[in-house]
């Protein structure tokens, strides 16, 4: 993703998770923002609304799904009472095309487990009038040998490399190896990230 522009501009940005711990952490990462003028957070869609229509924010990062309400939803009735306000969905589980993201009015689309400095830069810029949508995986991803594909199999069951040693019959290094090698393919840093990289692959049952 390539980094916003720094005009200088300060953004007003509404915040819109019905979940406390996320709802509290997107406020204290985007009230840390230097370019953020200020930071509203609504738990609904109603409240959400109110609060747009008040302030009429530059960006709103809406989780894809507020209690009964679809953040799609949400979008097109914080379009129609603040037009100038561009809607970033987020998600952590769920997945929305881009294609229906526009349709109703949002500006992007990112999901949660994107690292906090890249969701911060994504709100700043669709609040710039830019779009961001996350790229879709290309399907069945890199081509894993049949031993590398039982140990990311055991480690998105959550096996230590101890176990998948136990489990395979290989050295603990033996696995630690292959582990690497796994990382290396993905492109990713961690057993977290490859796991997470892997589903979104379609390399895991």
């Amino acid at each position: 993703m390539t980094a916003p522009v720094d005009t200088g501009r300060k953004l007003r940005v509404l915040v819109v998770d019905d979940h406390d711990v996320v709802h509290w952490g997107f406020r204290v990462m985007l009230g840390e923002q230097p370019w953020v003028e200020r930071c509203l957070s609504a738990r609904t869609g109603d409240e959400a609304e109110a609060l747009a229509r008040r302030f009429e924010p530059h960006a709103a990062l809406v989780d894809l799904f507020v209690g009964q309400e679809s953040g799609a939803e949400l979008c097109e009735r914080l379009r129609r009472v603040s037009p100038s306000t561009a809607v970033l969905l987020i998600s952590g589980a769920g997945r929305i095309s881009a294609t229906a993201a526009r349709a109703a009015g949002a500006a992007g689309f990112v999901p949660k487990d994107w690292p906090a400095a890249d969701i911060a830069d994504a709100v700043r810029m669709v609040g710039l009038g830019m779009t961001v949508f996350e790229p879709l995986e290309p399907a069945g991803g890199p081509p894993l040998s049949d031993r590398e594909q039982q140990v990311l199999d055991l480690l998105a069951g959550g096996a230590t490399n101890g176990e998948i040693a136990s489990t395979l019959h290989l050295s603990p290094h033996t696995v630690k190896e292959y582990a690497s090698a796994l990382y290396r393919k993905l492109g990713v840093r961690n057993r977290a990230q490859a796991v997470q990289r892997a589903q979104r692959l379609g390399l895991l049952a």
